[in-house]
């Protein structure tokens, strides 16, 4: 046995006995429309919503407001990139990605928060190297707070997940905010729905 495996058995070995996770409870919610509340939580953290009625919608939407000339990886079949996006695609081979479109499982309202995992990013880098970052939400799939989305299975089949909340910012200590300092510039939520204009 190597010290390694000699001292990862010891640790195994060392385990405090399993204990029951703690109930959590629901919280009352919030008055008002779950999809305005998801907009305004958006908002308040640099994100912008253009809500469309369809995927096409989206798509045009999207071109409207980047071009047609940018470099675009996609992961929504319906729209499709200018780069290919396999899952074998060298993370570091990202790093000139002008717009980013992926589709969420879920959001939520409380926080203006979109939820993704391995499966919505096809390749985890993506989410972060590009400049511009644009997620397709149903609407339909917006719970209204943080309780909700984690008392939801989809954590429990995903290796990664994440809840991303705006564009990347920092702030100084003199209080300047700066966004898209270590991430994307910008995150624009496409909400498809019946609430489209």
């Amino acid at each position: 046995m190597s010290s390694r495996d000699e001292f990862l058995a010891r640790v195994r070995a060392a385990q405090p006995a399993a204990v029951a996770l703690p109930d959590v409870p629901l919280f009352e919610t919030p008055a008002g429309d779950r999809a305005e509340r998801f907009i305004a939580g958006l908002a308040l953290y640099g994100g912008l919503c253009i809500r469309v009625g369809s995927v096409e919608q989206a798509r045009a939407a999207i071109y409207e407001k980047f071009g047609a000339d940018v470099a675009l990886c996609s992961v929504v079949d319906a729209i499709p990139g200018t780069r290919a996006l396999p899952a074998d695609t060298p993370p570091a081979s990202l790093h000139d990605v002008d717009v980013a479109v992926v589709a969420a499982r879920f959001g939520v309202a409380e926080t203006g928060s979109v939820w993704f995992s391995e499966a919505e990013y096809r390749v985890n880098a993506i989410g972060y190297l590009a400049q511009h970052l644009v997620v397709l939400l149903d609407e339909a799939q917006i719970v209204d707070g943080l309780q909700d989305a984690y008392r939801r299975n989809d954590f429990s089949g995903a290796h990664y997940a994440a809840l991303v909340t705006g564009p990347s910012a920092t702030a100084d200590i003199e209080g300047v905010l700066v966004r898209g300092a270590q991430g994307v510039r910008s995150l624009t939520v496409m909400l498809i729905g019946t609430g489209a204009a």
